[in-house]
């Protein structure tokens, strides 16, 4: 019997792999890799990663004016050896993500993204097997613009959990958005105590309004959901343009022979009735609607504080490394 996540790439979606654990992704052969510094500040634990942490201290002592500076120089090198061997076992591309504490900065954010990708080519990855990874702030959107017009660098939205922020980072031009399914799915069940099925989750519900809306308008931008809590929610999304999934669950579809019938599908959506609406050039407009959906505020919020938090994290044992 095919399994569930053959099934999955049958309907037409590219599979992803959420993981900085690169030990663990060539069993699931994803097409691309998505990071964050979660996931890295995990994985950076594990001895087989010893070498990698080895080697961005060395850099980043070699960089670095004084221990801040090495810190920080150390840690994008880190996050570029990760990448560099990710892209090893994938075939596709790989998400880095630019320090949450430059969400509301988009100088900051495109300096970062310009410097994540020189370190890239100072290792011998080509800039187009990377996406930059930016939340979707205002200011994370207008840098992905720059990026992507100016640069020529791509773009991965992250932290999305709207359309406001959906429609925003379509009309930037992104390359690629990541709804947070599982997030928005959390909200809800706190604030309404309640269980949902896998057909009425909110999150998988935000997810097939973008595609929908995507695809009626004729955006190129992917549609990649993301964060997901069990495989009914990625089953009900087969068809999306990508899913990123994490080891656990790629296990569970790849275990299972259940049925992955097709769910989404471009032209269902042209028949819909979807207004157009736009938010370019217009931030009081945008900060206005996205600040109508409090689930949306409050899952941007926890989700850049918990980034910086796990990059601090990150930087501290990095220090330590630096400083032995």
């Amino acid at each position: 019997m095919t399994s569930s996540l053959d099934q999955l790439k049958q309907t037409g979606t590219v599979v992803v792999c959420d993981s900085g654990d690169f030990a663990t992704i060539g069993k699931y052969k994803p097409q691309d890799a998505t990071t964050n510094p979660s996931l890295i500040l995990a994985a950076s634990k594990k001895p087989e990663y010893a070498s990698l942490i080895d080697t961005a201290v060395e850099y980043g002592k070699k960089t670095g004016k004084n221990l801040d500076e090495q810190v920080d120089a150390t840690l994008d090198r880190l996050l570029v050896e990760f990448g560099k061997e990710i892209l090893k076992i994938i075939p596709g591309k790989v998400s880095t993500e630019v320090d949450a504490r430059f969400s509301f900065d988009t100088k900051a954010s495109v300096d970062k993204a310009l410097h994540i990708i020189k370190l890239y080519k100072e290792v011998g990855v080509s800039p187009d097997r990377i996406l930059i990874k930016i939340a979707s702030t205002w200011e994370g959107i207008q840098a992905a613009h720059i990026l992507q017009s100016k640069h020529g660098i791509n773009v991965n939205l992250t932290l999305m959990f709207s359309q406001v922020q959906a429609i925003a980072g379509a009309e930037a031009g992104a390359y690629l958005i990541s709804p947070f399914v599982g997030r928005i799915l959390d909200w809800y069940k706190a604030n309404h105590k309640k269980e949902y099925t896998a057909a009425e989750d909110p999150g998988v519900k935000s997810v097939q309004n973008i595609y929908n809306y995507y695809k009626k308008h004729g955006y190129k931008t992917i549609v990649m959901g993301a964060s997901f809590r069990n495989t009914g929610e990625i089953t009900e999304l087969a068809g999306c343009d990508y899913l990123t999934i994490s080891p656990t669950l790629l296990e569970e579809l790849y275990n299972s022979t259940a049925p992955v019938p097709k769910k989404l599908d471009p032209s269902g959506a042209t028949s819909l009735d979807i207004p157009k609406v736009s938010y370019l050039n217009d931030e009081s407009a945008f900060r206005f609607d996205f600040n109508e959906d409090p689930m949306a505020v409050d899952k941007l919020r926890e989700g850049i504080s918990k980034f910086a938090k796990d990059a601090v994290t990150l930087k501290e044992l990095l220090k330590a490394k630096i400083q032995a």
